[in-house]
């Protein structure tokens, strides 16, 4: 097939195992991966064509050719071309070293080494050698190469660990497990070579959790699921190796799908200037037809006349085609209100703050020696607007560390000591971090400040020792010895590994287990625990129990879940202890920890037994089993005595709290879209205070189909809205203020007040976004202070800010830190990434990067507001100066015969932009400030401009190009009066063409030198150097081109000598100089005194204050202290997944030697727990029919 031409799309896919002849026809991708957008051939058109797309570009080209036409061009070529190729190659370098580096990364990922089985061998290939239908081998904490059918590993029963952290966010572990069929295979190499199954399968998609297809071998087929394939950007744990035969490759893995593609992307004031571009051209055509007319009008009355007195022998001129010409040459002459040097002074001027920003010692994280990076130079001021900003969970807000921060025993409160600054000063290091049973602590980061609970176990407090007891016992951890001795956990979920390392350092060691047994270590005693019933976590049950035998023969029921449900199942006889324990857990949620209830029951032998009998019976029935086995948990869970509850930290990142606080003052709404469980979620909402216990209400929409998300949907905005929710139409939300509008076309507004919190789950959202319903949905979120998205996948990330993006025109940003990020990290205007413990995928896809979350405070407060203010400043002034300068040229066409002659001396046209005025703007588009940035911090109000677009906007052009019209004004009609019919003081006229020319530029060069000094609010020694020392340049060129010695060098070009030495020593020459200066300049500075002094904004009161404080030390604010509120809703939150329990029992996950060697960086084990058909497929869905509690009566 010839290689140009076009696969067809793929509708099922076929591999053959060890065969790339085979798999080679179907022209499957192979494993090299593209994020860049150029090659080496395709750079230029591509780049070019980009570049191009900006009018001004297009425009100045056309302007390029029109100079090229002797007939009509009153200004040399070079003075377009030379700027014009300037800023395309800036552009070009700047695009291409941007390309450069994700080349670089391309080529780090492709260029790394796997083990592929070639040939009956393992041989070491690069990824990007890898083909479909290649066995390959991994090794523990190794990066899988690509999506993978898994063969075989050396867990038991071909099971093998994965971290997916890259995938959906999540550092926890999960299970995958090889058909018992492959797993026999084990690392036998010669089998593995003779391997020959086919695979066929769905097309390459972007589901993540979703893979069907069928594996033909030995004349059987074996179907595949999910948990069959192990997912390219994975990492291989707690897993010696494996082997996995490749079905995707490069682009058609599921990362890959979900990545997204690298989009051009473009500032609002960019295309605010492709605007104003075309609007100017159009005023110069307006313009250029006026003195056109004019032209022709003259030329038919008054040119013959002119040139019978000039004796021109020339024949009569058309005076239609006469002005045809003019035209062209006024749009030439006129060009320079819209000069080329303003791009390169935007490029310059973003350069300089992206230097800022990677210079920033305050965004400079010393953990990691990460500096701040600003990885593009095109969008800073686009930082300065930011309306919406969309952020991951893990890893970006929180460090995905738990940690045992308080309990409840018996209606006592322990670890109230960690939170009082005042004693904690006090503490020693020695004591911060308790251990009470003399054993080093099973984790580093375990600190425990109260002393009394370690006297508690000490003094043998029963209800201490069983509530340390039932921590041990109930859980789904997994612990081995490293070969140092050293106890090793490997846990399906940090809230258990916190628990259980809890219970270790409390002296109660969780030391092995077996199917039908588990040992711990009591105050310093092994005691075995026979293990009878394991009643597994599900997101209905929301608890998790065991059920075992002492060694005193006693059965007892240990249990652990949600508040909420266990509080329903207790005995009366708890009831005192479940008041002051709620107070407890109501304090815990008010703190923003996770909370856990913990109870147990003491089980009569014969009572258990009747029950367990029904269980097996139950189990193996073939209908109705879920139901029936859910009812005899419930049964058994009843009448239980509370002993407490404990209360995790889920650690945030430092300053989440306070920049989530700040944003929102500055009126920048935060979504959280994060591959979490929704209870996690929202305990994290509540913890970094973006859901807070004063909100009116938190909508929770879950439903199952359209049809009910958008009843749910209706129902919140009725509530919403109350009464007036009738007057609701499908369009978008604005905020104002303190108060939330919601405008429709017919102009009806309702106003809502208080504030509320929308939380969405994946299946909902999908749902959502698939229909009609996204309006309703955009509706409603956008009226609402914050926004939770859970258990969404990477690409429902990036529909949801393509939703707000695109359906409420606002500009957004999204920070993330994991490869499930990029793809709304590229979909958003602006994408941050953080460099945390999930890889450099964001990084490398991102605008900008740092460390930690908190820096985004500054980032956008700071940088962004300030690039915003600088741009915005430096284009007001821009395009004031250029009209002052270019009308004149218009005022002068009535004066000069419409003959399209400059009224300056063409060298003073071209260094008008370049020298004369090129680098006082600069300086003041790159160090201006209204604030410094520590107020700029304090007062995050200051912020709202920018999402306004205030600062620069179509009304602010105008009254740019009214006040460079009337400048211009005065720059010509003054002179112009002052010199007519006037002599100098030798006697003669000084009213000459030059010397007219000479007093307008001089003026010039004066008026805007001053403005531009009124205009800056922050000076440097730059500043002064460049302002006064540009005016300075004008005088020495300006004497320079009119000296003898130019001259002689170049008569043709410089042949008004001494015209400035007798213009300029004209007494009367300075006093119309003087008097243009102060006509251009006063009604400026009187209008910005009387705004300053009548209506002050909010930025003039602080530069008031900042001048009063300028002696003084700046008031820093202060760190907010940790919420001490008692909230009332339940904070309950555990990520934990069902049936993990089964395959513990069954002990298929259980080695039966020693593990291999570790190299210190096993992580928690989760499991999705695939062993079972049945377990596999209990999700919240397949269960929701069971709404109420069924009981078995024995």
């Amino acid at each position: 097939m010839p290689c140009w031409k076009e696969k067809p799309p793929e509708v099922e896919r076929t591999v053959k195992a060890n065969d790339r002849e085979y798999n080679e026809k179907f022209q499957y991708a192979d494993n090299r991966i593209h994020t860049s957008k150029y090659n080496i051939i395709t750079f230029l058109p591509i780049n070019l064509f980009e570049q191009f797309q900006r009018v001004a570009n297009a425009y100045f080209l056309f302007l390029l050719i029109l100079q090229l036409i002797p007939e009509i061009s009153s200004l040399t070529w070079f003075t377009t071309i030379v700027p014009l190729v300037l800023v395309i190659t800036m552009t070009a370098v700047k695009d291409a070293t941007d390309d450069y580096f994700r080349h670089k990364s391309d080529n780090q990922v492709n260029n790394r080494q796997s083990e592929v089985l070639i040939d009956g061998k393992l041989q070491n290939e690069k990824w990007m050698n890898v083909k479909v239908g290649d066995i390959i081998k991994l090794e523990n904490n190794q990066f899988v190469a690509a999506d993978l059918l898994l063969l075989s590993s050396s867990e038991p029963h071909g099971l093998c660990y994965i971290e997916t952290a890259e995938l959906d966010g999540e550092t926890n572990l999960k299970v995958r497990h090889a058909l018992s069929v492959t797993s026999e295979l084990g690392a036998d190499i010669s089998r593995l070579a003779r391997f020959d199954g086919t695979v066929v399968c769905e097309a390459p998609n972007n589901k993540l959790d979703k893979f069907t297809g069928v594996l033909s071998w030995k004349d059987s087929k074996h179907s595949l699921n999910n948990q069959k394939i192990i997912l390219r950007g994975c990492v291989l744990r707690n897993t010696g190796w494996c082997f996995g035969m490749v079905i995707f490759a490069g682009p058609d893995t599921k990362l890959m799908q979900n990545s997204g593609k690298t989009k051009f992307k473009r500032t609002s004031i960019d295309r605010l200037m492709n605007t104003l571009v075309l609007w100017i051209f159009g005023f110069l055509v307006c313009l250029g037809i006026i003195l056109a007319i004019g032209n022709s009008i003259w030329e038919n009355q008054v040119g013959g006349h002119f040139r019978t007195f000039l004796f021109w022998n020339e024949e009569e001129k058309n005076s239609v085609f006469s002005g045809f010409l003019t035209f062209w040459s006024y749009i030439i002459i006129l060009n320079t209100v819209v000069p080329i040097s303003l791009y390169v002074s935007m490029e310059v001027i973003r350069l300089g703050h992206s230097y800022f920003i990677n210079w920033d010692r305050k965004m400079y994280y010393t953990g990691k020696a990460a500096p701040a990076e600003a990885r593009t130079t095109t969008l800073n001021e686009e930082l300065g607007q930011i309306e919406y900003v969309f952020s991951d969970k893990t890893g970006t807000l929180t460090q995905n560390i738990m940690t045992f921060k308080k309990c409840s025993v018996n209606g006592r409160i322990y670890g109230e000591i960690c939170d009082d600054p005042v004693h904690k000063k006090v503490i020693t290091k020695e004591k911060e971090a308790v251990r009470f049973s003399g054993q080093a602590p099973a984790e580093g980061s375990f600190e425990f400040c109260d002393h009394s609970l370690m006297e508690s176990v000490k003094l043998g407090d029963a209800k201490v020792h069983e509530f340390f007891r039932l921590l041990a016992l109930c859980h789904t951890v997994m612990s081995e010895e490293d070969h140092s001795g050293k106890l090793i956990y490997q846990v399906q979920s940090p809230d258990e590994g916190a628990l259980v390392t809890a219970a270790r350092n409390c002296g109660f060691i969780f030391k092995s287990r077996t199917p039908e047994t588990i040992t711990i270590e009591e105050m310093g005693t092994l005691v075995t625990y026979q293990l009878l019933a394991f009643l597994d976590f599900n997101n209905i049950r929301k608890r998790m129990s065991v059920i075992v035998r002492n060694p005193a023969g006693q059965i007892k029921l240990y249990s652990k879940g949600a508040d909420t449900i266990l509080f329903e199942r207790l005995h009366p006889s708890s009831e005192a202890l479940l008041s002051v324990t709620s107070d407890h857990l109501s304090e815990f949620a008010g703190e923003g920890l996770r909370t856990l209830a913990i109870a147990y029951r003491d089980l009569d032998e014969k009572y258990f037994r009747e029950w367990h009998q029904m269980l097996q019976t139950a189990s193996a029935a073939t209908h109705e089993r879920d139901d029936r086995v859910s009812g005899l948990y419930e049964e058994i869970e009843r009448d239980l005595t509370l002993l407490g509850a404990t209360a995790i930290e889920d650690k945030l990142q430092e300053g989440v709290i306070e920049t989530i606080a700040s944003l929102s003052v500055a009126n920048i709404k935060i979504w959280v879209l994060t591959g979490d469980k929704q209870e996690t979620a929202i305990n994290i909402g509540y913890a970094c205070t973006l859901l807070t216990e004063d909100m009116n209400d938190v909508f929770v929409i879950a439903g199952n189909t359209v049809g009910e998300v958008r009843e749910e949907l209706r129902k919140a905005k009725g509530s919403l809205f109350g009464q007036n929710s009738s007057v609701l139409s499908g369009h978008a939300a604005c905020e104002k203020q303190q108060q939330l509008e919601l405008v429709s076309v017919g102009e009806d507004t309702v106003t809502v007040t208080g504030d509320y919190a929308l939380v969405i789950n994946g299946h909902s959202l999908a749902h959502a976004l698939e229909s009609d319903v996204k309006n309703d949905l955009l509706e409603l979120a956008c009226l609402c202070k914050a926004v939770i998205c859970c258990r969404v996948t990477p690409l429902q990330k990036a529909q949801v800010v393509e939703l707000v993006r695109k359906r409420r025109n606002a500009v957004t940003l999204a920070i993330g830190d994991g490869a499930n990020d990029v793809s709304m990290i590229k979909t958003a205007h602006i994408g941050v990434g953080i460099s945390g413990q999930e890889g450099l995928q964001a990084v490398l896809a991102s605008d900008y990067s740092f460390a930690q979350f908190r820096y985004l405070q500054r980032l956008l407060l700071v940088h962004g507001r300030w690039s915003y203010f600088r741009m915005c400043k430096f284009l007001c002034y821009f395009f004031y100066k250029n009209f002052a300068f270019t009308l004149v040229h218009f005022w002068f066409g009535f004066f000069c015969g419409f003959s399209a002659q400059t009224v300056y001396d063409q060298w003073f046209v071209t260094l008008f932009n370049i020298v004369y005025t090129s680098l006082p703007v600069l300086a003041m588009g790159i160090f201006d400030q209204d604030v410094s940035d520590q107020n700029s911090m304090d007062c995050p109000q200051l912020y709202e401009p920018g999402q306004l677009n205030l600062l620069f906007n179509k009304r602010k052009f105008f009254i740019c190009v009214a006040h460079g019209i009337y400048t211009s004004l005065a720059l010509f009609f003054i002179p112009y009066g002052a010199f007519y019919s006037t002599a100098g003081e030798d006697g003669q006229h000084v009213a000459d063409y030059q010397s007219f020319a000479v007093t307008m530029a001089t003026s010039l060069v004066i008026v805007v030198s001053v403005q531009i000094a009124l205009d800056t609010s922050y000076w440097t020694v730059i500043n002064h150097v460049f302002i006064w020392g540009s005016i300075a340049t004008y005088f020495s060129i300006l004497f320079t081109m009119h000296s003898n010695g130019i001259f002689e060098m170049f008569p043709s070009q410089f042949p008004f000598v001494g015209n400035v030495w007798h213009s300029l020593t004209q007494k009367c020459v300075w006093l119309v100089i003087l008097l243009t200066t102060v006509a251009s300049i006063m009604p400026v500075v009187a209008f910005r005194f009387l705004k300053m002094d009548l209506h002050p904004a909010l930025t003039d009161q602080i530069r008031r204050w900042q001048k009063a404080q300028k002696k003084a030390r700046p008031v820093r604010r202060r760190r907010p202290q940790p919420r001490r509120s008692s909230s009332r809703r339940s904070g309950y939150a555990f990520a934990h997944q069902e049936g993990y329990g089964e395959l513990i029992t069954s002990g298929k996950n259980m080695r039966a030697k020693n593990p291999p060697p570790t190299s210190g960086l096993e992580k928690p084990l989760f499991n999705s727990t695939s062993w079972l058909e049945n377990l596999c497929k209990k999700t919240t869905d397949t269960l929701s029919s069971f709404s109420q509690e069924k009981t078995v009566k024995l």
